[in-house]
């Protein structure tokens, strides 16, 4: 249950800067892609967080967390390169 939270709060993530990106002058023109790119990093840290939170508070090893982490971390960046590629070739 805490690893569907946890993918939860990377969507929730994505969805705050996909929507504040477009407001933000720094952006450049291209909302989405300053969104994702924003985003990606942001995820990978949050990501090691809940790995590192895994091995030192509940007390699993780095290889039992290690497939946690990869889920956790990628489903929301897959689906944010995916909004990315589709909506880039919406917009040509």
């Amino acid at each position: 249950m805490h690893t569907i939270k946890v993918i939860g709060i990377g969507f929730a993530l994505l969805g705050i800067l996909l929507v504040a990106a477009p407001r933000l002058a720094i952006s450049a023109g291209r909302p989405i892609a300053f969104a994702v790119g924003l985003f990606l990093p942001l995820w990978l840290v949050g990501a090691l967080i809940n790995l590192w939170i895994g091995v030192n508070r509940a007390g699993y090893t780095v290889m039992e967390e290690a497939p946690i982490f990869l889920v956790v971390f990628g489903v929301p960046a897959i689906a944010s390169l995916l909004i990315l590629l589709l909506t880039s070739r919406i917009a040509r």
